[in-house]
This record gives structure tokens, C-alpha cells and sequence, in this order.
């Protein structure tokens, strides 16, 4: 089985479904996980990725001054904040983007984003478009599941296919609740969290092409 790292989340949800697979999966965030776990790392991803791993998936880099709904603030700073916070904000993220998408001796590298605007763009090496673009609907059974949602994911891929959809669900009754998270300290946490459903599908499948790489790679 596949050394996965998956950066810069919290929850344990994308970490725990590699780990049902079992693999020998590991997440890492600046922050402390969610629950309790001995398979959490605190620290910097751009630290802990040095270490060997088969597959590395940073699932939630910070993405407030990357993604396109956010743009007008590099104009229109909110109350409080000032352009050059902004624009330091940015230019922070896109050197995140940078790290973890070239490092150089994880062979499976897998980033996830939402839509970037094209000052993002410029400020990132190597930047190449999206692999693909997903729903979490796409990978839902259940209307009422907590995978039926609209939210627009981008994967940026190194030598892992695009996923497959699993899902029954068409998308018609897909929930908004991520979009329209009120406002407040928390509201980054909501619209950061990830979906079992999708998070079970790359586990299957990129954990699943990672293995095998590492067995050709081993032989």
C-alpha cells in the first residue's frame, strides 16, 4: 500500500478514507486535527513533505486570495484590511501553490483549489491548468447525504488519473449550503470541509495508482 500525506486538513475526512484502504496515510495542517488522532501531524506541510511519500494530496491550501470569488478584495480591501494586506495574502498563497505542486521527489501529487483568478495565476511556477473539475454530488448516493452539494473543485494532478464520478445523483437537488455559510470566525472551516463520498473516491482511485506505482517503481 501506498506513504500518503494529505496536506493541510484538519478533519481527518480525506486522511481516514486512505486509511480505510489501508494505506499508510497521514494529515498535517499549522493547525491541531479536529479529533484526537496519532495520524496527525501539526506542523508546516512544506516541512513534512520532505519526508519519503508515494502520493501527496494537499486537499485545503489557503485559497481566500487565489480563488475568483474573492478577486474584488485585491481592488477592495474589506473594512479593516488594506491592499497591501491583500495583495502579502497572495502572494503567500501562490508561494503555497508553488511548494507543494513542484516538489520534485513525491512521484503522486494531487492539489486541490477552487477556480483561480489570473493574478493567481502569474504568481504560480509551472502553472498549468486543472486536471479536471468535480461536484460532490457527482460521488453521492443519497439526497440527503452530505455529499449532495454544488461546489465547484479543481484538482491540479501529477501522475494520478482524474477520478471517476461514483455517484447516482444528478445534481438537481444538490444543496448550496457551502456558498451560503453565514458569515463569521468559522465560516473559512465551513466552506473548507470536504465530502466522504469524494473523499472515498480518490482514496480507491489514487490510492489504488499510487500502490501500483510503487510496486513497478519497487520491482
Amino acid at each position: 500500500m501506498a506513504k500518503v500525506l494529505i496536506g493541510c486538513e484538519t478533519s481527518g475526512i480525506v486522511r481516514d478514507a486512505f486509511l480505510a484502504r489501508g494505506h499508510d496515510a497521514w494529515s498535517c495542517d499549522l493547525l491541531p486535527a479536529d479529533r484526537q488522532s496519532n495520524r496527525h501531524i501539526q506542523g508546516d506541510i512544506r516541512e513534512v513533505m520532505k519526508a519519503d511519500w508515494d502520493l501527496m494530496a494537499v486537499m485545503h491550501p489557503p485559497c481566500t486570495r487565489l480563488c475568483n470569488s474573492g478577486v474584488r478584495w485585491l481592488s477592495r480591501p474589506p473594512a479593516g484590511r488594506s491592499h497591501t494586506d491583500m495583495w502579502t495574502e497572495l502572494e503567500e498563497g501562490a508561494a503555497l501553490f508553488s511548494d507543494v505542486w513542484n516538489v520534485a521527489h513525491i512521484p503522486c501529487i494531487a492539489v486541490e483549489n477552487p477556480v483561480m483568478h489570473r493574478h493567481a495565476k502569474e504568481r504560480i511556477l509551472n502553472y498549468q491548468a486543472p486536471a479536471q473539475t468535480v461536484q460532490p454530488w457527482q460521488f453521492g448516493t443519497d439526497p440527503e447525504g452530505p455529499d449532495n452539494e454544488r461546489k465547484r473543485t479543481c484538482f491540479w494532478l501529477r501522475d494520478l488519473p482524474p477520478l471517476i464520478p461514483t455517484g447516482t445523483l444528478n445534481g438537481e437537488t444538490a444543496r448550496d449550503s457551502v456558498h451560503k455559510a453565514s458569515p463569521g470566525a468559522n465560516r473559512w472551516k465551513l466552506r473548507s470541509k470536504f465530502f466522504p463520498g469524494l473523499a472515498a473516491a480518490m482514496a480507491r482511485q489514487w490510492g489504488d495508482y499510487a500502490s501500483h506505482q510503487y510496486a513497478a517503481r519497487a520491482a
